[in-house]
């Protein structure tokens, strides 16, 4: 027989928030748990008349909602099982994850997004008083003020927000998300405290595996294979505002429109080039709460490549497996790739501006892309979007075009860079509309890599040769863009990354 979670006549509540000290990180951390996840007014109204409040949840039926309602008074009274409590938590999450694989899942219904968030935040409410729950069943007269989070606890509570907020997606309300950042910016400070107390070895003192010397603060070396630039793309050095315009809406040559860029001199400035580097790993491993924020990463050498994948892990393993460590073991190259990182993690977000040439006017699309009629119909974006790219040496980025133009911003480490104009498009075989209807239009089948001769085998380069016989005809520009540098792409252009080292890049589009 299952054991209660606590006695139905328990109603006294041991937490008083009117008289709660919030003065302290861990403090501060409990009172917003229990004060926003653990709301437990909402859920009665829900229970009480569904038909005027939170109607998503309503639909998961009110046996749920009664449980979340249950484990929400629990948790803020801190009675019953706390091992026990956490289990149901884990129940509902799973059941929520059930639904989200009988649907495709932009389809997912809104109530089972919503029951994943809910019952999510209130395990970490649960983890967040742990201490006090479990000190002798909940009736010890320890502080919650006094207690201090383990490193378990922190892994698995920055785990279980990361989960709700990328499976679920984040809440809709902008306060529902301000109170979330708050969350993780109190993890993070509590995390930096037991830095600075010492009761957790920080990144720059850890040694290596081996033992044999001290962690060095910085991404490892390679020899990696670094193609000759033939055609070299033009420099500009820190143009003004208006005569990088100018030089977008005065093209030297009007059957290709503005041409690509390499700008110099725009990044020094940036604290991420200066005094908070993401050159160093210890400095990436301190803003992600000790490496401990999920992120989506790409396994494979590139995303058309046959076995390529992806998987979520925490940031310190992506670091430790596929960037410090490449050789450590067998496994594929990962790639932090077109990630919004910065709407996840806005404190690196402070790290870097935006470039003043991302609010300029640039020009519509080249009437000489196949693309530009569909590029054209974008709506024009309020604010640039912004994506990192962040990965070891040897990540490619097959050849394609983007639907808006970019500044591509090299933070740390260099990339080779290939360029195409949307003339060139007939050589350069668009893949198009593929298995399952997904439009792959803006992808060409050609592995540059293999038709320039530096990848696989004779016989691979042979077949390539006779396969797009037009390739050899096809015009480009290239580069190796190095740290600090910025590379100006215009939409519809089509473009071939490699990465020669460690690298770190910021592409920013803008129409």
């Amino acid at each position: 027989m299952a054991q209660p979670l606590c006695h139905p006549q328990h109603t006294a509540q041991r937490f008083d928030m009117e008289g709660f000290n919030s003065s302290t990180p861990q403090a501060k951390l409990t009172d917003t748990c229990l004060r926003v996840f653990c709301d437990s007014e909402k859920l009665a109204v829900l229970l009480n008349d569904g038909q005027q409040s939170d109607i998503a949840l309503q639909a998961c039926g009110t046996p749920i909602i009664k449980l979340l309602l249950h484990l929400s008074n629990a948790i803020k009274n801190r009675e019953g099982n706390f091992d026990l409590a956490v289990q149901r938590l884990d129940d509902l999450i799973n059941l929520a994850t059930e639904k989200f694989y009988a649907f495709p899942f932009k389809d997912v219904p809104a109530c089972w997004r919503d029951l994943f968030r809910r019952a999510s935040f209130l395990k970490v409410s649960a983890l967040a008083v742990k201490q006090t729950w479990l000190q002798e069943g909940g009736n010890s007269n320890l502080s919650l003020k006094d207690q201090h989070l383990s490193g378990q606890q922190m892994d698995e509570m920055v785990r279980t927000i990361d989960m709700a907020l990328i499976m679920a997606g984040p809440p809709s309300s902008s306060d529902s998300q301000e109170q979330i950042k708050s969350v993780f910016d109190l993890l993070q400070e509590i995390y930096m405290d037991t830095i600075h107390d010492s009761k957790e070895t920080p990144p720059n003192k850890r040694r290596k595996l081996d033992n044999a010397a001290l962690w060095q603060d910085r991404f490892p070396t390679s020899k990696a294979f670094e193609p000759a630039v033939s055609s070299p793309i033009p420099k500009l050095n820190e143009p003004s505002f208006e005569e990088f315009e100018n030089y977008m809406l005065r093209p030297r040559d009007d059957s290709l429109g503005p041409e690509p860029t390499i700008i110099t001199g725009a990044l020094k400035h940036w604290p991420a080039r200066k005094d908070r580097p993401w050159k160093s790993p210890s400095y990436l491993l301190s803003k992600t709460i000790g490496g401990r924020r999920l992120v989506p990463i790409e396994l494979g050498r590139s995303y058309v490549d046959e076995g390529w994948g992806q998987k979520i892990i925490a940031f310190k393993e992506f670091m430790d497996h596929y960037i410090l460590h490449p050789n450590s073991s067998a496994l594929a190259i990962g790639y932090l790739a077109q990630h919004d990182l910065f709407a996840q993690i806005p404190s690196l977000r402070d790290d870097i501006t935006v470039p003043d040439y991302c609010y300029t006017s640039p020009p519509p699309p080249h009437h000489s892309s196949p693309l530009a009629e569909k590029h054209s119909e974008l709506p024009q974006l309020d604010e640039p979007l912004l994506n990192a790219w962040f990965g070891p040496v040897g990540t490619i980025s097959p050849l394609h075009t983007d639907p808006y133009h970019n500044i591509l911003s090299q933070v740390a480490g260099r990339k080779y860079i290939r360029i195409y104009a949307p003339k060139e498009s007939e050589k350069l075989y668009a893949r198009g509309v593929e298995d399952g209807g997904v439009d792959m239009g803006n992808t060409s089948s050609l592995d540059i890599g293999i038709l320039a001769g530096w990848d696989g085998s004779e016989e691979e380069r042979t077949e390539a040769r006779e396969r797009f016989p037009l390739f050899q005809e096809a015009e480009f520009v290239d580069c190796i863009l190095e740290e600090g540098e910025c590379l100006y792409i215009p939409v519809g252009w089509w473009h071939y990354v490699r990465s020669l080292s460690v690298s770190f890049s910021v592409s920013f589009w803008f129409n």
